[in-house]
């Protein structure tokens, strides 16, 4: 009796198995059934639901990868703007080099021919073929063929310059106006219809913001994307063309988004696909260490050529020095902040332009400037920053100390002189 009940547990507890072991393949057979709404469910738990419920996945089995919300708002981007983003080629006429070998020793005259026989290479000109000798990178802001670049891009006047569209056809371009300031340039196509990019405001920017690089890269490599994070903002650089030309730019962004030579004037843009940089330099040897121009420091230059035909910026008048804790310390001012008017290194160098709207508003050297419209000037917003985001005839008002005293100010700005 007692086997027979050991025997009946033994068969009980070897069903009880087969029993889990069918559950567990008809579960793992409901979940492989079911592993795409599973996966997305998870990344939506994961996730969030941020991003204004932007998830999408996209069925495996029809050959398509299952993208996450951050993955499909970087492909959605893309894919809003990369129709807009075009390849600048350079050409120019280069002197055609002839290579000869002189077959002559000077020693021949000494020794005979049987002793030397030197053969000396020489060059000559022999006319001129047009060629391929750069790139750049811009985008269209116009149905009509606008397009924003790098001045450094398209800043030889004996180079003509050729855009590629996305859809791979090939346009003449006319360079509209080139920057003074800023390396900014506008240059033109013929036609109509053409898809553009909208501006976003580079001056609610975050460090640690994701954003989209999109170039020529090493012009060679059109419509390249690449993805990374804002890496700082407010940046002081100088930049060199390696030609021994060089630039100050200031408060520009930095990004890890890799940018490669030929990405300069491609846009910088955020997952909404609008633009917030203009691409304009890398520094070499780094690792990801890019810049772009904010793009509220071009909105206005952009918008001046295509209501004008040219780059209209607006002027204060006056020469500075950013205050910081240092410099007042140093010269025992009486606040650490703001724009300290002074002269240059010369004496033509004046602090106060002559007929400027700063002469007629009454600043005079040494006259600190503390505020405009509310904006304290600091480092990160200095003088120069916040008049190139103005407009020609925008009245600002501007706080300033004055001999140990502070007043108001509103001073209508105007054009730079040309």
């Amino acid at each position: 009796m007692k086997n027979n009940n050991i025997n009946t547990l033994l068969y009980g507890f070897a069903a009880g198995i087969v029993g889990s072991a069918l559950l567990l393949l008809i579960a793992a057979a409901i979940l492989w059934q079911n592993r795409i709404g599973f996966i997305h469910q998870l990344s939506k738990n994961y996730y969030g639901q941020s991003q204004n419920d932007s998830f999408k996945s996209f069925p495996g089995d029809n050959g398509k990868a299952i993208l996450f919300p951050q993955e499909t708002l970087v492909v959605e981007a893309v894919n809003k703007a990369n129709p807009a983003v075009v390849s600048i080629v350079i050409s120019k006429d280069v002197p055609i080099i002839i290579e000869r070998y002189h077959e002559e020793s000077p020693f021949n005259d000494f020794f005979g021919d049987e002793f030397f026989n030197f053969s000396f290479p020489q060059y000559r000109e022999n006319g001129t073929e047009r060629r391929e000798v750069g790139g750049g990178s811009g985008f269209l802001v116009s149905s009509d063929g606008y397009i924003a670049t790098n001045r450094h891009v398209v800043d030889d006047k004996k180079a003509e310059y050729t855009v590629f569209t996305n859809d791979g056809e090939k346009h003449e371009a006319k360079v509209v106006a080139r920057d003074p300031v800023f390396d900014l340039a506008v240059i033109k196509i013929e036609g109509g219809d053409y898809p553009f990019l909208e501006f976003g405001d580079s001056d609610v920017l975050q460090v640690g913001q994701s954003v989209i690089a999109i170039g020529n890269a090493l012009a060679e490599f059109r419509n390249t994307v690449s993805v990374g994070v804002i890496s700082g903002l407010a940046r002081s650089i100088v930049a060199g063309d390696g030609m021994g030309r060089s630039e100050q730019l200031d408060q520009v962004i930095q990004t890890d988004a890799a940018i490669n030579p030929g990405n300069s004037g491609g846009p910088l843009l955020n997952l909404k696909g609008q633009v917030v940089g203009i691409n304009v330099a890398v520094v070499q040897g780094s690792e990801n260490i890019g810049f772009a121009l904010p793009s509220n420091s071009a909105k206005g230059v952009i918008e001046s050529v295509k209501k004008t035909g040219k780059i209209i910026r607006p002027q204060l008048g006056v020469r500075y020095i950013q205050i910081t804790p240092e410099i007042a310390k140093k010269n025992n001012l009486t606040v650490e902040y703001g724009a300290l008017i002074s002269r240059g290194e010369t004496r033509e160098d004046l602090a106060v332009l002559p007929g400027s709207p700063a002469d007629k508003a009454g600043l005079v050297e040494n006259d600190i400037i503390m505020e405009i419209d509310g904006v304290k000037l600091t480092s990160e917003k200095n003088l120069s920053s916040i008049i190139r985001i103005k407009n020609v005839d925008d009245i600002v008002e501007l706080k300033v100390l004055h001999k140990g005293s502070g007043k108001k100010i509103r001073v209508k700005l105007e054009a730079i002189p040309r």
